[in-house]
């Protein structure tokens, strides 16, 4: 088991406590207080690890997800219990009595898109709570002027799942799919904030702006 840490990076303790609910399964007994341990039992701790810390997932989500991933999916099944497993970024919140619109905005803007999300989808929900927020606060959006961010974020997409090439083991395709997700989140939201400011830079700089201008 030590071995199993230094590999990892997960702490023996933590190692410990997968083991008993069940996340991790145990390794070969070798003596009554040494078992040995295999690749396999390496990739399913940082998936598990990967799950919790960086996903935020409950032990129970992260057994399902786990117990999903054991099924023979394919790639497009894994990758969806992955996502739908992860909270979503905004979360989602009754529509009211139905008349603000939101969730029909992003009805359309699926239908815009052509994209393929399934009604259960949570993000639907997101997505519409996230309009509502924006509208609550003057910045009224809809599907057409959600368009060109929707673009935008095919094109991320595209970019995300060609760096699943090549990778066929579930528990891969889970790990980096977590990933992606959720590491590269606020690296994309850094991006997006230096381009406004360079963007502001192009467009603003040395046109003055002093009370006294």
């Amino acid at each position: 088991m030590s071995e199993l840490s230094r590999r990892s990076g997960v702490p023996v303790p933590t190692i410990k406590f997968y083991l008993r609910e069940g996340l991790l399964r145990p390794g070969r007994a070798t003596a009554s207080n040494q078992a040995e341990y295999e690749e396999e039992h390496l990739r399913r701790l940082r998936l598990v690890r990967a799950l919790i810390t960086l996903g935020g997932l409950s032990v129970a989500a992260t057994r399902e997800v786990l117990e999903a991933v054991g099924e023979p999916l394919g790639r497009y099944e894994t990758l969806g219990v992955t996502h739908y497993a992860l909270r979503s970024p905004v979360a989602a919140a009754p529509e009211g009595d139905g008349t603000d619109g939101s969730a029909a905005e992003v009805e359309r803007l699926v239908e815009r898109m052509g994209w393929t999300v399934t009604e259960q989808s949570p993000l639907r929900g997101a997505l519409a709570a996230g309009l509502r927020a924006l509208r609550e606060v003057g910045a009224d959006y809809g599907a057409e002027e959600l368009v060109p961010y929707a673009e935008l974020a095919a094109a991320t997409a595209r970019l995300d799942l060609d760096q699943l090439a090549g990778i066929e083991d579930r528990i891969d395709i889970a790990e980096r799919a977590l990933v992606l997700t959720v590491l590269m989140e606020p690296v994309l939201a850094t991006l997006r904030r230096m381009a406004q400011e360079n963007e502001a830079a192009l467009r603003y700089a040395g046109q003055g702006g002093g009370a006294g201008g």
